[in-house]
């Protein structure tokens, strides 16, 4: 069944928010996106700076959410390089404890909607079940290799820097409406067109020297959007609000069009067909859908069709007929990440913080690698290139699948 378009959404009164029928975001609602936040920014400079005085910092911004008087902090923007190039804007601390609230009310209602092949920022659903997931759609649609099919692979053109934030809350705003039955709905309203709408290019701190910026292309930039336009990368109301504003596309695509073999990771999908006429025919269709109803378009230089022998990339991983290899552009940003913690050390003795950052992102690339065949890589890549020095500090546990440290680095 086709889901309404954004011109089929009918329209609505402006909601009239009754003070003393609505109830409020209560206090252990605050602590428990708090205590979700933590789990993931505890180290970072303004997470510290909250948690010195977490319970008055709660209770002051529950009481500016409740109150209405709620505005949105100062991100910090800078530059990534690994895995891609990209434009970060990292929310306050304490605007992350209000997306994770936001997030914390809405996202099983999400899960409903939300088809089974969407891989991105789902529990169970990451990388690793997307990789496996479109390797199975190929061995069925091909029955086990014996029959032709083929793949076709697309991507989207600066995806977040394209998103609609009119098309997006509309989105949601009719979505909460419908499914949403908790008395606290206006105010669920509110603190997503305020995460929506805020830019935050207008009130940022440049982390970094902004000649950073000189290469970068302005398509991929919040810097250089039309108004209205585009989400920060790095914030988790982001990620979630950007799978739901391709939903309606996979409903679409599903359903509409009845493509049984159909995954897709953020901007990055994949469909798996017995006939090559017919994934020729569906591109102009996709094109059709996403600029009349996403404003979203195809990058033209990323149309990938071959048949299922040639194999496909997709999400650091190359997915041949019954092997999946580590990409090479995944196994650079591996030796790169090494070369940098190599490069701390030759310089001083690592900070706790440091330390720390060293084993996240060590175990995050072995944490991908361990599941398909890459242990004499992973070996190799690490004992001919990790310097000595954090090997007297760490060990690998599980096969080369994970570093421990032996024992607290002093500062």
């Amino acid at each position: 069944m086709q889901q309404l378009s954004l011109f089929e959404i009918p329209p609505k009164e402006k909601p009239k928010i009754d003070l003393e029928g609505m109830r409020y975001i209560e206090l252990a609602e605050m602590f428990e996106a708090y205590f979700n936040c933590r789990n993931n920014k505890r180290n970072t400079a303004n997470a510290i700076a909250f948690e010195v005085d977490y319970e008055s910092n709660l209770v002051k911004l529950c009481e500016e959410i409740n109150n209405g008087t709620y505005q949105i902090g100062r991100s910090i923007a800078f530059i990534v390089d690994k895995p891609v190039k990209r434009e970060i804007f990292a929310a306050d601390f304490r605007d992350r404890v209000v997306h994770h609230l936001v997030i914390g009310k809405i996202n099983h209602l999400f899960e409903k909607q939300f088809i089974h092949d969407s891989y991105s920022c789902r529990v169970g659903k990451g990388t690793l079940f997307g990789i496996q997931r479109i390797d199975k759609f190929i061995r069925q649609c091909s029955t086990n290799y014996n029959k032709d099919c083929y793949i076709l692979k697309l991507d989207l053109q600066g995806f977040f820097m394209s998103i609609d934030k009119k098309i997006l809350f509309e989105k949601l705003q009719y979505f909460i409406n419908q499914k949403y039955t908790a008395n606290d709905k206006d105010l669920i309203i509110k603190l997503c067109k305020k995460i929506i709408f805020n830019d935050p290019t207008k009130n940022c701190i440049i982390k970094g020297k902004r000649s950073d910026w000189d290469d970068f292309p302005s398509q991929k930039s919040l810097f250089h959007c039309a108004e209205n336009s585009g989400l920060p990368i790095g914030n988790l109301t982001s990620q979630v609000f950007a799978n739901f504003y391709m939903d309606s596309f996979d409903h679409f695509v599903k359903h509409d069009l009845k493509i049984r073999y159909y995954g897709r990771y953020v901007d990055d999908f994949v469909i798996v067909h017995e006939s090559k006429e017919h994934l020729k025919n569906l591109i102009a269709k996709l094109t059709a859908y996403l600029q009349l109803n996403l404003q979203a378009t195809i990058h033209p230089k990323k149309i990938y069709l071959q048949h299922y022998s040639k194999g496909v990339k997709f999400l650091g991983t190359v997915i041949l007929p019954n092997r999946i290899y580590i990409a090479s552009r995944t196994k650079g940003n591996f030796y790169n990440a090494i070369e940098k913690h190599n490069k701390i050390v030759r310089n001083h003795k690592p900070t706790k913080e440091e330390q720390q950052a060293f084993q996240s992102s060590m175990n995050s690339y072995l944490g991908i690698m361990k599941h398909y065949k890459s242990y004499k890589m992973r070996k190799k890549m690490l004992f001919k290139n990790l310097s000595a020095w954090w090997w007297n500090h760490v060990y690998l546990s599980g096969g080369i699948a994970k570093f421990v440290l032996k024992r607290k680095i002093a500062r």
